[in-house]
């Protein structure tokens, strides 16, 4: 997986979030957005999934030598952060399940295998809107991380995770990285980006 960003900027009104922004993201490199808090990390790593139009410049995105067009990038990422929603009817094994019928799972795991690995077994039948909020990133981490597309971005993805859930991240993480363009939004280097070995500094493009 390969995405070229071409002079991009972003704003909003007449606020430019950032400008002129000229990188190749490659699958042999794993990257970090830094920035302050409001810098616009965030907004960039949309911008990069394409869930947000760029202002200016142009984003190319190529698989396999294969050009894919923006409004088909979806089907070949996946995308975790504290602010995406869930279905707060659905229970945990409701919720893998609605998630396989639009992506596949890495190596085609089961769902009793998923559920196992996000170690929230005792409350496969709760619904997700009982769960607390650490549970909650426990999934949609579990849904990104798990699924079988070439592309993976995590925007602070320890957010609301204790200590432990700390180590399951970063196990999961490790175990479910391999051939694949990963980027993560964050500014946690001991908990969410340490695998990373490329940054990007959201600052330097004002």
């Amino acid at each position: 997986m390969n995405i070229q960003l071409q002079n991009i900027g972003k704003r909003y009104n007449y606020e430019w979030i950032f400008r002129n922004i000229n990188i190749d993201f490659t699958s042999d490199n794993n990257y970090v957005i830094l920035g302050a808090n409001g810098s616009g990390k965030s907004t960039l790593l949309q911008t990069i999934a394409s869930s947000l139009i760029p202002s200016e410049g142009k984003i190319n995105y190529n698989l396999n030598n294969t050009t894919i067009k923006d409004e088909l990038i979806y089907k070949q990422l996946s995308y975790a952060a504290p602010y995406i929603e869930l279905f707060e009817e659905f229970t945990l094994e409701e919720s893998i399940e609605f998630h396989a019928k639009f992506k596949p799972f890495y190596e085609q795991l089961t769902i009793k295998e998923i559920i196992a690995i996000t170690e929230l077994e005792k409350s496969k039948n709760k619904q997700v809107k009982y769960f607390s909020s650490g549970m909650k990133q426990r999934l949609r981490l579990s849904l990104a991380i798990l699924s079988n597309t070439p592309f993976l971005l995590l925007d602070e993805p320890t957010s609301n995770l204790d200590k432990n859930a700390v180590a399951w991240y970063k196990k999961l993480v490790t175990d479910f990285s391999k051939n694949r363009l990963i980027v993560v939004a964050s500014n946690q280097q001991e908990y969410e980006y340490e695998f990373c070995n490329k940054e990007i500094i959201v600052e330097n493009y004002k």
